[in-house]
This record gives structure tokens, sequence and C-alpha cells, in this order.
């Protein structure tokens, strides 16, 4: 050190003079110093670090920018600065030059000054070059230039007027005026911005005056969107995809080969699920890992300095201590723990907000991930991954790995911290630190037990899975829920998981809380040993002020990490298990591109062998040949089960190929057997991302039979439909996927069955208009699905299957010509009459509804009249007889919408949610843990206190006296406060149990008009937030309720209110933005065949990076709004500890160095306090949101009660099924027309009823009615003489049976499904099965009635859902039975037999059929022909026909007469 200071001595010409610099009351830096040391600082700092930043922006360029005018300024003014030190040279080395040999330093400091300035100028353009818009490397080298020029100014400023060398007096000045025009220009960034700062305060001030709207919320960053953040990844992610199932194929193959026990393959497929969850953490930190790596390196600067304010604390308690210590080394002292706080936040809060950017990434990432590999998943992946778990795995799984991101450096760095902490405690005690470092030795494996434990009962997820996935069902089937009365079973089932859920919450709380204590115990403990042994080993031991308070300083550093260990290792944990499950779905089997070929010439089959999955039966056998002619028309028939839709989807590359090959000419068209449609405008639909040709738009909807039904719609195509088409018709969803299809004009189209949900009449007509030989698909190959015998003589080919065979093929007059099987069903199911009418309608052509308009208006009749005979709106018959398209009603050009939306508009959450929250906690347990929180802090004050009065104590003879007794106090205190209440589950439970029940008990309306991702997003996110987030937002409120009763800073309070404003109203935007995400992944899983039988993949998936974007968009600007308020509280609390420090300096003399210590310590406390209470308040405020958003629906209307207490309804009521309606009027909402219009009808018991009309009529209404899913608007429906208004709902629903037109199943076993209340025997169960014609299809299954259902009921066809729910009928068997074309999705044969079955079982109860197909309620009592809500004809079949009124017509166009 001595050879180093004389080197500079000799170089300067004279020493750095350290008497006159630190030993004196009037402190002076030498020109020596001057010269060297703070000219070389900020030129070494941009020597050594330049070329890592511009190695940086090298490799993570982002393009050129324009030259600016604020670039041009920055380097303006470089030359200028650059130039300064050139002229300094020459000046000297003219004027100056016999003082060169004794001042050399004033000749090498100019040009070391300016190569330094031109070194910043290359900086400055290069950033240009590599696009970077603001640098924070050379402010700090602009900063530390001014900082370093500070105290030559002040030299220079005293030395004004007496300077020998004006020229270089005035060089400086002008120097340094240019410099700090540096430091300001480097403030701003060039356009677009890459920090917050100022946009943020903007932000938070709009959020206090106003509220937010998603418009005034920032654009994302480019390289924050899902679009680059997603393609730089997923090439990425599919490489090491690949590499692992290679491994895994390999490893599969060795194990077969070596036939391993079945505890080993369990083994291995665990090792599979971890190795995919490590191959996807691997991806994202070559992806993210770079720059997460910057935010490391600010926390290792951070905790730098923060290491370095204890040791500042020691220096100005040693100056309170000597007397004559000058003053100004106070001031000096207390001016530097400032600075290094400041810097401290400053470091501390750039790492954060580079944890949670890359979180943010992170989270996007791994969304975009789900939602792609979503689409792509084969059919035995599907059935294994439901909707609801890969909403919680966009949801909740997302959340743990951004927890992860923000905490994994805690993990090892907190063991160096630890280590840190104890190595400068052992510098102030010497040997009693070892106390210290053996309690840290027990507090280590107690968290790391704790962490452990915790991480075991992830397990919850399951049954957090579980619940999700239920629920998603429940809404998916409400409609089927209500029709049975079954909403009970089901909420049994969720709260059968929910307790699970719970029970396994409860436990992990309970270490939560555990671990908490140690927490808030261990620098009480820790001190409590040091201190304990180091007054004990040695009388002359003493506990001085900067012993105590020094050490206590370095043990609250040590809290920190202590605290954080546990919570980052149980946030790895579980980062881990999320990081496993997404790995296993990301890694699931995917369709193969392979499994069909385009061709431009042929559609054929070849040998083609095809299963659901690699290791199950196939579906499609026998080596499948078969070759499609282009242009043709294909039929496809066969029993329910033969394997009809399974061949479709071996075309569509749906299927696993076993053998052979599958090719398709050209484009695809699909129209799947159960409609799927958007939550989209109807025309959004029927486009589906194509351009608006409107000719072709309005051909396509008069030939799918739409034109009619736009009319009944508030705005036309304009209309907005509900998710699932829940706002249409079945028949209507069919015809707009149909449509749908028809627009797209493509090459082949793959129709599934598509006229079975649609009136015989409007199948007729679009078989005619659209698929048949003269349809707008004539020239098209057209493979139709069928169960309609009506269409075949006009197919090409016809294809027969059987057990998924191809038994016959051939056209319609070759297969009755061979007399085989079809043959057979043809003659036992079609008429001789039948096939006259049929054979004559293939001739000529069927009778359109346009044909019968037209002769009806030569006959003269009038458009009432017209409309009357037909069956349609008098605006259709005007429309054709005009000629002209359909006329857009009230709305207009706009979209009408009955959506239900989320709010955003107030700017803070009420008070009345608090009270909701704590009243279902209860009072007695809210006034115990306020109780126990005050006096743990009353505690902690009190012995923070004894220790200040402990310092203060003389020392008498080298010892001080009573240490046992004031050990023991001390000892007391400690104690005390570190007891730790446990956190409660009561509010989250019934906050679900509530919310639960008010979903289930509201009304259908209700569900029509809220998106099932807005009550997902309740059951998941929002309970999820209200199960752990509020809990330990209280707990860390409680723990520091006294600062807010200490400090009563008018800004700190300012500061609150306007960012508590602000975020609460971020909060809601970021939820009600998050919403469209769960809905739109919902849509896309149940729509994923559709999606990609349309190739519209890459349009779906932009649709939601936009989603996902937006929600980002709101999230971002939360977190910075929180770095703001971060930054500015640790600013106010580094003030208090300059205030504290500087008062403590001007009161020396007067202050003990006890009171002192305790003041600066604990005023060193409160900058993390302030930060750490007020995001613990706004975190509770934040997740307090979600309280509000689940009470949200407490309000919404409600149904009926479910049972009335005291009824006297007989328990056999009703005994013979007799209904009457008596001027009924039924609306579905209020302010609309009534769908029913003085309905007066009596349905005698035993007698048999078909309900017949145009879509739109009001047929359904008529169920809906009757099982009351909608309330009466007037009049009443008695059956059996007692008005169902005045029972319960569940009384009614589950005394009469529906059989409903979608055939709902849920997960779970067969038998559930069928019997839900374990109401019925196994053998009860059995027969309603054989009456439903599926003994066999059961029998035949491993597990008979425990046979698995999936999500939906996927895994078995739609016509056996069909038959389940006809068993289920057959199981209640009421004196009532409805059937909502519930044989739409059978075939004949099947159909004949079910509509036996009906006749045979139901013979004595009262059965209304809404009928599609005529012919099955021609022997039917009596017929009601409906028409825009009214009653128009009702008669047995044979008086209407005779009457030939609009029955008549039907029954023509249907071509049974």
């Amino acid at each position: 050190m001595f050879w180093n200071i004389q080197i500079i001595s000799g170089f300067c010409g004279q020493g750095l003079d350290q008497e006159n610099t630190w030993y004196t009351h009037n402190p002076e830096l030498s020109n020596c110093f001057q010269n060297t040391v703070l000219v070389w600082a900020p030129c070494i700092y941009l020597w050594v670090l330049s070329p890592f930043y511009c190695l940086r922006l090298y490799c993570h360029g982002r393009g050129r920018l324009p030259l600016s005018s604020l670039c041009s300024a920055k380097l303006l003014l470089g030359f200028f600065l650059a130039s300064f030190g050139f002229v300094e040279f020459f000046y000297i080395l003219l004027e100056r030059r016999q003082e060169i040999q004794q001042h050399l330093v004033f000749l090498l400091s100019p040009i070391i000054r300016s190569l330094t300035v031109v070194l910043a100028v290359c900086v400055i353009h290069w950033e240009r070059m590599r696009g970077c818009r603001s640098s924070v490397f050379l402010f700090f080298f602009w900063l530390l230039g001014v900082v370093c020029s500070l105290i030559p100014l002040h030299a220079k400023v005293q030395l004004a007027g007496l300077s020998p060398d004006i020229v270089r007096y005035l060089a400086f000045f002008s120097y340094f005026a240019l410099q700090l025009a540096q430091l300001f220009l480097s403030c701003f960034a060039d356009r677009a911005p890459s920090v917050y700062v100022v946009c943020a305060s903007r932000l938070v001030f709009k959020g206090y005056r106003s509220p937010l709207q998603a418009e005034d919320l920032w654009s994302l960053r480019e390289e924050d969107t899902s679009e680059k953040i997603i393609s730089d990844l997923e090439e990425e992610w599919t490489a090491e995809r690949t590499k692992l199932q290679q491994e895994n194929h390999l490893s599969t193959s060795i194990a077969l080969g070596s036939r391993l026990p079945e505890q080993a393959q369990f083994l291995r497929k665990i090792q599979k699920e971890q190795s995919s969850g490590f191959c996807l953490l691997r991806t994202l930190a070559r992806s993210f890992g770079p720059y997460f790596l910057n935010g490391t390196l600010c926390l290792m600067v951070h905790d730098a300095f923060m290491f370095s304010v204890p040791q500042v604390l020691s220096l100005l308690l040693g100056f309170m201590k000597d007397e004559d210590a000058p003053m100004w080394k106070g001031f000096f002292y207390a001016s530097l723990m400032f600075l290094l706080s400041c810097l401290q936040s400053v470091f501390n809060h750039q790492y954060t907000y580079t944890c949670f950017t890359v979180g943010m990434r992170v989270k996007t990432a791994v969304m975009g991930l789900v939602y792609r590999k979503s689409l792509v998943v084969n059919s035995a992946a599907r059935r294994t991954c439901t909707v609801g778990e890969i909403v919680n795995l966009v949801s909740a799984d997302t959340q743990k790995l951004m927890d992860f991101v923000v905490y994994f450096n805690a993990v090892w760095l907190a063991p160096i911290e630890v280590t840190l902490c104890l190595f400068f405690l052992w510098q102030h005690l010497g040997p009693s630190a070892l106390a210290g470092i053996a309690t840290v030795i027990f507090i280590f494996p107690l968290n790391g037990f704790i962490a452990r434990q915790r991480s075991k009962l992830q397990v919850q997820m399951k049954y957090m899975d579980g619940r999700v996935k239920l629920m998603n069902e429940i809404l998916n089937g409400i409609k089927i829920l209500k029709f049975y009365a079954w909403e009970k079973a089901f909420l049994e089932q969720v709260l059968g998981y929910r307790e699970k859920e719970l029970k396994t919450l409860k436990k992990s709380q309970i270490l939560y809380s555990v671990s908490l204590a140690s927490f808030n115990s261990s620098s009480f403990l820790i001190a409590f040993a040091m201190f304990g042994v180091y007054v004990l080993i040695d009388d002359k031991n003493v506990l001085d002020a900067q012993k105590i308070f020094v050490s206590m300083a370095l043990i609250n550093i040590l809290k920190t990490p202590l605290s954080q260990l546990p919570f980052a290792m149980s946030t790895t944990m579980q980062a881990l298990v999320s990081l496993k499950r997404l790995g296993k779905f990301l890694c699931q089997d995917e369709l193969k591109p392979d499994n069909v070929t385009r061709e431009s010439f042929k559609s054929v089959f070849e040998n083609g062998t095809f299963s659901w999955s690699k290791d199950g039966p196939p579906c499609l056998k026998s080596r499948i040949s078969v070759r499609v002619p282009c242009g043709s028309l294909v039929a496809v028939v066969g029993h329910v089960g033969s394997g009809k839709s399974s061949l479709l989807s071996a075309m569509l590359g749906e299927t696993e190929k076993r053998s052979g090959a599958v090719s398709v000419k050209g484009s695809i068209a699909y129209v799947p057997q159960q409609a799927w449609i958007q939550n989209a405008s109807l025309q959004d639909n029927i486009l589906f991302g194509q351009e608006k040709k409107e000719s072709w738009y309005q051909r396509v909807l008069e030939a799918c039979a739409l034109l009619p039904d736009l009319d009944n719609l508030p705005a036309g195509d304009a209309t907005e439909i509900g998710e699932k088409g829940l706002n249409l018709s079945g028949g209507q969803k069919q015809r707009v996927s149909l449509a749908r299809a028809v627009y797209r004009k493509a090459d082949v189209y793959l129709l599934d069955d598509p006229l079975s949900a649609v009136d015989a009449h409007v199948g007729q007509h679009i078989f005619n208009k659209v698929i048949g030989p003269k349809g707008i698909l004539r020239d098209k190959t057209r493979v139709l699905v069928t169960h309609g015998m009506s269409f075949l003589p006009q197919a090409d080919l016809i294809l027969v299957l059987v057990d998924g065979e191809i038994s016959e093929r051939g056209s319609y007059q070759e297969l009755l010509n061979r007399n085989g099987d079809f043959a057979d069903f043809i003659h036992t199911f079609a008429s001789s009459e039948r096939k006259e009418c049929l054979s004559e309608a293939s001739q000529r052509g069927n009778i359109t509804v346009k044909a019968i308009i037209d002769t009806l208006k030569r006959e003269g009749k009038t458009q009432k009249e017209i409309s009357e005979r037909i069956g349609c709106s008098q605006s259709a018959v005007s429309r054709h007889l005009r000629g002209k398209s359909v006329e857009r009603k009230k709305c207009g050009k706009k979209r009408c919408t009955t959506r239900r939306g989320d709010w955003t508009l107030r700017k803070i959450v009420k008070l009345e949610m608090y009270i909701e929250y704590f009243r279902t906690i209860g009072l007695p347990l809210i006034v115990s843990i306020v109780f126990l929180y005050a006096f743990q802090q009353a505690a902690s004050l009190s012995y923070n206190y004894w220790l200040s009065l402990w310092a203060d104590q003389p020392v008498i003879n080298g010892t001080q006296l009573n240490v046992d007794l004031k050990l023991g106090v001390y000892g007391a205190l400690g104690f005390a406060q570190g007891q730790q209440s446990c956190r409660c589950i009561i509010a989250s439970r019934h906050l679900h149990l509530d919310l639960l029940n008010n979903v289930l008990h509201s009304p259908m309306s209700f569900f029509e008009s809220t998106p099932s991702g807005n009550l997902l997003n309740r059951f998941a996110k929002e309970i999820d937030a209200i199960d752990n987030m509020i809990p330990d937002g209280n707990d860390r409120n409680h723990s520091l309720a006294w600062v807010l009763t200490i400090i009563s800073l008018s800004l700190f309070l300012t500061l609150k209110s306007f960012y508590v404003a602000t975020s609460c109203q971020l909060r809601r935007l970021e939820s009600v933005s998050r919403s469209p995400i769960y809905t739109h992944l919902n849509e896309t899983v149940q729509g994923a065949s559709v999606i990609r039988a349309f190739n519209e993949q890459s349009r779906f998936i932009m649709g939601a990076n936009h989603k996902v974007d937006h929600n980002q968009t709101a999230y971002f600007p939360r977190f910075v709004a929180t770095r703001w308020l971060g930054v500015n509280l640790e600013f106010l609390g580094n003030g208090i500890v300059l205030a504290a420090s500087i008062l403590s300096v001007m009161a020396k003399g007067t202050l003990s160095p006890g009171m002192v210590g305790l003041a600066v310590s604990h005023s060193l406390q409160v900058t993390g306090f302030l930060s750490w209470i007020v995001r613990s308040w706004t975190d509770v405020e934040n997740n307090i949101v979600s309280v509000e958003r689940v009470k949200e629906y407490a309000d919404t209307p409600k149904e009926a009660a479910w049972s009335i207490e005291g009824s006297s309804l007989p328990p056999s009521w009703p005994q013979k099924g007799a209904i009457e309606f008596q001027d009924y009027g039924l609306q579905y909402r209020k302010g609309l027309e009534l769908a029913l219009k003085g309905i007066s009808v009596h349905i005698k018991e035993r007698e048999k009823i078909g309900i017949v009309g145009r879509t739109g009529a009001g047929k359904s209404s008529l169920a809906l009615g009757i099982f009351r899913i909608l309330e009466a608007a007037k009049g009443q429906i008695y059956i059996d003489g007692i008005n169902i208004a005045e029972i319960g709902l569940h009384d009614l629903r589950s005394r009469i049976t529906i059989i409903p037109q979608d055939p709902v199943l849920f997960s779970g076993s067969l038998r559930m499904n069928l019997d839900p209340f374990d109401a019925y025997s196994d053998e009860e169960v059995w027969n309603a099965l054989e009456l439903a014609h599926l003994k066999n299809f059961v029998s035949e299954l491993p597990d008979k009635l425990n046979h698995e259902c999936s999500e939906g009921g996927e895994n078995i066809s739609l016509g056996q859902r069909q038959l389940v729910c006809l068993a289920r009928a057959l199981l209640r068997k009421t004196k009532i039975l409805v059937l909502d074309e519930a044989t739409a999705a059978l075939d004949l044969e099947t159909d004949t037999l079910i509509q036996s079955t009906i006749r045979s079982q139901f013979e004595d109860c009262a059965v209304l059929t809404i009928a599609h197909r005529l012919n099955t309620i021609m022997d039917y009592t009596k017929v009601i022909v409906m028409d825009k809500g009214h009653i128009v004809e009702m008669d047995s079949p044979s008086n209407l026909i005779a009457k030939r009124g609009q029955f008549y017509y039907m029954c023509r166009e249907a071509g049974l007469l």
C-alpha cells in the first residue's frame, strides 16, 4: 500500500495528503487525488465494461435506428467534451512545459479523459446501429463522472477569483456543464422508451383520478409479444421434444425386450414424466436465461450494498462514542448510509423488474405452447387431458412458474448471504457467533423439512384439477343437469373434491405457519444465542451499542434469506411439479401428418386399418379399400357404432393409421355430427375467416335454409351466438355448421349426418339445394353419413358399414338387386308407397318451399294465407316473392349481443367486500387473531427497547451489572413475540360453497349470457387466490400493522392511496382479460377437429396470441406500477434513514449511543417495512378483488327453490300424467317478444302428442315451459291438477323425464351417468340398458357398468350416447315423457326399435315428441302444429292431412304422401 502511494506521489509531484483529508476538522482532497482517482474512476468503469456491453449489443441487436435529434445532440456534446481534453493537453504542453516533469498527471489526465469520451461516443453510435433506444450503461458513466467532478467543483468555487490559471479554471466549468447536459440527455430514450418510470407515474395518477380503460394501457414491446416469444421458443422445444421421444422410444424397446416387471415399468413412466419437465425447463432456460442473468447480476450488486450499510452504521455509532471526532465525519457517514441505501433500492427493483419480465415471458411462452399442443394432440391423448386440466395448466401452473422465476435465486444466494452475515457477526462478537451458526443450522433443516412436506402436499393440485374439470363439465352440461334435477348429485361431487383439496391445503398452511413462526423468531433466537454466549463466557465481554445494533442490523439482513429460503424451496418444488405436468402434456402424442396424403387426382383408401389409439382395438378393420370418384356423392350407412364417423375421421387424419394409406384430393370441408359453433356472430361462424362475397354468401344462406331464421334473430346475421350455440336450436346450429362448409368452396366435403337435426322438409330442401345432384355442391366430392333412406337413390356410391367393415358397396339399385343386408334393411323400413314417392322424387326433384309459395301465389292466395298454409313467416314469404335479400333489424350493422361481460369500473374495492370476507371467518376468530398479533408486536417493540437500555448501561470495572437479569428479560420478551397464529381456510370454504350454490341455482338465461370462461376463471384462479394469496397478505399485514401506528407520514399515505386505486383497477383489467383466454382455449379444444379440417390453425393461434397479449398488456403495467411504488417508498424510507442519522449527529452529546442505535437501526428497517406493508396491503386489495368477483354472482337472479318445505305433494305424483296449458305465455328475457302466446291445450293421460313446426315456431319452448327452465310470463301449466309454479323445481323435474336432442355424458362411470344418486339396483340398470339396446355393447366393455366415460362421452359414438339418454328415461319411467328429437342421430333400424320400445314401455304415459322425422309421429294420438308461438293446428295426423293445412304440406315435402 505504501509502495502504491509512493508511485502516485512521484507521478503527481505531491502526496495524497491523508492527514489533511481525513484527520482534520476541515477535510480537503489533494490535487493529486482529484487529478488521478476522481478522473480515472469513470474512465476505468467505461474501458473495463464497454467490451462486454458492446458484445451484448451485438448478440441482441434489434436493427438500426434512424439518426434522431436526441442522438445527434449526444454525439455533438461528446465531440465538444473530447475536444476540451485535447485542447487542455496542448495548452499545458505549450504554456506549462517547464512543469511537465513535476506534474505529469496534469498532462496525461486530459488525454485519458478525452479518449474515454471518444469511446463513449463510439458506444452511442454502436447503440444506434444495434437498435438500443436508451442506455443505462452510459447513464451510470455520466453520473459517475458528474459525481467525481463535484469535489473539484467545490475546490474551484472556493478559489473563485484566486486561481492562477484562469484558462483551465474556465475550461473546468465548461466541461462540467457539458457533462451535466450529457447526464440530462441520458435520462431520455430515443423515441419508444424501454423503461416506464415516467409512463408509470402518469398511469398511476390517471388511475387515481378516473377509472382506467384498456385503451389507457401501453402496448407491449415487441420482445414481450406472443409471436416473438413463441416463434423463438417453439423450434427449440420441438427439437428437444423429438430428442426426448427418441430416447423414450429406445428405452421402451429395451423394456419390452427385457420384459421389465410392472413396478419397474411404473418407475420408468414416472422418470419419463420428470425428464419431460426438465426438458421444458432446459428449453426455457436457453431462451430466457441470458436476460435473467442480467437481473441476477443486479441482485449481487444489491447484496454488496446491503452488507455495506451495517459497516457504515458501525462507523456512525463509533463516531457517537468518540467525543473528539469532527462533526463532518458524522454527516459523511449519514450521507454515505443514505447513498448506499438508495443504490441498494435501485438495484433491488431493477432485479425484481427483470424477474417479473422474465416471468411474464415464461407465462406467455408456456400458454402458447399449451395452446398449440391442444390443436395437434391426438384422440388417445385428448381423452387423458380434459379441458379443465388444460385450463389448469395455463392458469395455476403458469403462475407457479412465474413465482419460481422470482424466487429461484434465493435457493443458491440465500446460503451465501447467511454465510456472509455470520462472517461479519464473527468479526463483531468473535467465537460467540458460533451460537448463531448453531441456531441457523437448526432453523435450516426445519425449514427444509417443512418445504419437503409442503411439496408432498402438492397432491392438492390433483384435487383442484378434478374440481375444475368437473365444473367445466357441469357448465357445459348445465341444461341436462337442470332437466334431470341432478344439481345436488354433482354439487356433492364437487364438494367431495373441494374437501380433499381443503384438507391438504389445511395441512400445508399449518406447516407454513410453523415456518412463519420460525422466521419471526429467527432473528431473536440468533441474537439471544449469540448475546447470551457472549456475555456468559466472559464477564469482561460488554454489549455496547456498536456491538448490539450492528449485530442486529446484520441479523435483520439474515432474516431475509432465512425467510426467502423456505418459500423459495417450496416454490421450486411446486414449480417442478408444474413443470412435470406441463412437460407431460406437451410430450403427448400428436396427430401424424402422414395419416393422410394430399393427392391432386384421387381420394382413396388403400388396405386401411385404423384405431383411435395405438394400443386400442381397430375401429376400421379388414383393410378397407375405397376409391371415391371426383365429383361423386358417396353415402355411408350403417347401424349405431358401426364406424361411419370413424371413416370420416380417418379421411381427416384424426385416427391412428395401423396399415394402408389414405389420400384425399384437394382441400376439405367438414361438418361434424354435433355442430361446433363459435362464440361469434352468425356471419363470422359462416365465413370462418374467409373474405365475404355477398352474392355467394346470400346463395349459401338460401341453400342452407337460413334466410327465414335471420328474421327471428335480433340483428340478423350480425347477432352474436352464445358459446356452443346456446341461443340457437339444434337444427339452426347444424345448418350454420353446414353453411360454414359450403361457403368454403372446398374440393372434398365430409358430411357427418348433417340432416338428422333438422325438420324433414328442411332436410329435403337442404339435400336438393346443397348436397344432391342439383345442389350447389354437385361438382364437388361429397361423403355423406346419413340415416335418411330418402336420399340414398340419388347417391353415386353407397358404402354399408358393419362393425368397422365395409360389408357392401355400390349404387342404390345395385345394392337392392343383390338382395343382401342393405336390401333387407330397405324392404323392412321403407314401404312400397314410399319407394314410389322416392323414385318419383328422384326423377323430378322434391317440392321445395319456394315452389309451393309460387304455386299458391298463382292461386291468388295472400301472403298471410300462404304463411299459414306452409308454416313460414310472412317476411320469409315476402322475401321469396320479391326476391330481396335479408333485411336487417334494429341492430343494423352492429353486432347484437346478450353476453354478460366482466366489469372493471370501480377504482377501489368496496368496504363491504372486506366485511363479507371477515364475516365468513367469524368475529370470535378474528378478535383472537388480532389480539395475538397485537401482543406479538408489543413484545417485539419491548425487546428492542430493552436492548437499547442494556447498551447504555455503564461499564464498571470492565463489566456490566445484572447481566443474567437483562438476558432473562430479553429472552422472555423475545419468546413472547415469536408466537404465530395459524391461518384458517374457513373463508375460502364458505366463499366457494356460496359460489357453487349460486351458480347451480342460476336460471338457464344466466348461462346463456355468461361465457363459461368467466365462470371457470372464478372457480380456478379466483378461488386459488382466496385459498392462498389473501391469507398470506393478511399475515404480513398483521405482522407489520404496527408500522402504520408509528409512521403517519402524509406522503406515505398519499403514495398508498394513489397506488392502491390504480393497482386494483389494473388487477381487474388483468382478470377480465384472462377469462377470454380460457373461453378461447375451451372452444378450441372442443372444435379442434373442425379447425384442423378447415386448415385454420394459424388463424386460431393468432387469435390466442392476441388474447394472451391483451392480458399481458394489463399485467405488465401492474408490476411496473408495483416497482413505481417500491422505488418511491424506499426512497422515502431512505430519507427517513438520512433524517434519523443527521438528527442523531446533530444531537451528539444529548442522545446516548443506545438510543441512536435503536433509532437508526429501526429507520433502516422502515425502508423495507414501508414497501412490504403497502405491497402486502395492495396484494390483499388486489386479491380481495377475487372475493369481489366471486361474490358478483351472489347478486344474480336465481331460479325458484329446488324444494319447498312442508309441501303436500303426493309421493306418487303425477299418477296420470295429464297436462293442461291455460292461456300460457313464455318469453326468453324481459323486454323480448313472447315465444309462446296464449297456449291453451289439454293433454289427457296416456296420449301421445307430436309437436311439429318450423325452427323458431316454439316447439322446444313448450318443453322448457313444462320443466320450468323458463318461467311463465302469463298463464299456468297444470299436471294432474297441480299448478307446477307452486311446487319446487326438483319436485317437478325429478318426476317427469326428457330425452334431449343433444346427448350429454359426464366423465365418470357409465353407471354414474345413468344413476348419479345410486337409487336403482344393478339389475334395474341392466334391464334399462337391454330395453335401450345397449346391453350387448356394455357387456363387451372390460369394466361393464364401471366403464369410464371420457369428458362429454367422447369415447362412445353419438348414437350410443343418445341410447344412454334413453336408458336414463327407462330407469326413471315417469308418467310424462318428453322427446326432443331424441332419435335424430340413430339409423332407421335402431330408430324403429327405439320407437317400439317407447310405445311399449311408456304405453301408460303421456308422451310429447318434438319431431323432425314426421314418420315417427304418424301413429300418434294427436299432432300439434306450431308457428310463431301459436298452435295453428291440432288434431290426429289423418285429420290434419285431410284438412290440407300446414301439416299436409310438411308431410308432402318429407315424401310421406
